[in-house]
């Protein structure tokens, strides 16, 4: 008995000693949890790209539109969901400076992103992307009705438009709220609900979403059902059309005005949620949303421009995309100031 008590003593000090002495069993991959809004989409490669080199797993979380998602990310901000926020646009960018959900991070390659899109000095976000927001229009509808394109947004007033434009809720939409805030550049705080009064006068259609603005009421667009034919939507909207063509086409059947003050520009940013558990996998992210290989898979992605300068686009970008070079511009600071006052003041005008 005591010799089987010796053993199992000497057996016990040998285990103690070899599990002392073992190598730590390695961990898994670490997880990147992102929030962003529903239509947010990018390659699979790209981040698995990004996974195999810094040994992780990206997680997206979706938080439906980007005022919503905007709005969860502040009420979780004691709590944070997520490690990053991605899409919050300078229309509510001021909203999340005020809150105070970031953490400033300087990103290396920033220095690749132009100053004109960099609306934070203190690098809490980093602008990803840029779109503008502009009236499309149905080629045909014009030439067959031998009627100029609007070159305006007054021209949208005018009796010939009559019951041709449809245009998506600001209080819903994105589009729709850079569409208003277009409205408000150009004609003032003291004269845009005249123009809305206008437009109502003329026949407008307001709808909730871009969806249903392009898809069921625009006629303009290969899968569109509509019979207006002129809709809010983007200046990379035409080059879509070729994109997602059936048959290959040597120009869109739509068209996009850019005319000065006709369009809004949305910028879209990306910043490191303050609380976050994974503070060096977040800053790594942050350098690959501006890199090339992220950057360049943008366009037939999310069908916006990349932010990087010299980013590579693809061919229906070059022959297809436009920008505008004069878009009507509002700081972000009385964007965000107003933007509940100008909503209930539109609603009031235009929908009741």
């Amino acid at each position: 008995m005591e010799r089987m008590k010796h053993w199992i003593v000497l057996t016990l000090v040998v285990v103690l000693l070899l599990s002392g002495c073992a190598t730590p069993t390695p961990e898994g991959p670490r997880t990147l949890r992102v929030m962003t809004y529903d239509s947010f989409e990018i390659s699979e490669e790209v981040i698995t790209a990004f996974e195999a080199e810094h040994q992780a797993t990206v997680r997206f979380l979706k938080a439906g539109d980007a005022g919503t998602m905007l709005n969860q990310a502040i009420l979780s901000k004691d709590n944070p969901q997520a490690d990053v926020l991605y899409g919050v646009d300078n229309t509510f960018l001021s909203r999340a400076l005020a809150a105070d959900i970031f953490a400033p991070y300087a990103a290396q390659n920033l220095a690749a992103i132009p100053t004109a899109l960099q609306l934070d000095p203190q690098n809490r976000v980093v602008p990803v992307d840029f779109g503008d927001v502009c009236l499309n229009y149905d080629k045909a509808y014009f030439e067959e009705n031998a009627l100029p394109v609007p070159t305006s947004l007054s021209d949208l007033t005018r009796p010939a438009y009559r019951g041709l434009l449809v245009v998506e809720n600001p209080a819903s939409s994105s589009p729709g709220l850079a569409f208003l805030i277009a409205t408000i550049a150009v004609f003032g705080e003291d004269g845009y609900l005249d123009f809305w009064r206008d437009l109502r006068a003329n026949d407008v259609l307001v709808v909730d979403g871009w969806d249903i603005a392009y898809y069921s009421e625009f006629s303009g667009g290969a899968y569109s059902e509509g019979t207006r034919p002129i809709v809010v939507s983007y200046a990379t909207s035409p080059a879509a059309e070729v994109y997602f063509s059936e048959e290959a086409l040597d120009e869109p059947p739509t068209g996009a005005v850019i005319a000065p003050g006709t369009c809004f520009r949305q910028v879209e940013f990306a910043g490191i949620l303050k609380g976050s558990e994974n503070q060096d996998l977040a800053e790594a992210f942050i350098e690959f949303l501006l890199s090339d290989t992220f950057q360049s898979d943008i366009p037939l992605q999310m069908w916006v421009f990349p932010a990087r300068t010299g980013a590579a686009l693809p061919q229906v970008f070059d022959d297809f995309a436009l920008t505008a070079e004069e878009p009507a511009t509002v700081p972000a600071e009385t964007i965000e100031q107003h933007r509940e006052t100008w909503l209930e003041a539109w609603t009031d005008v235009v929908l009741r």
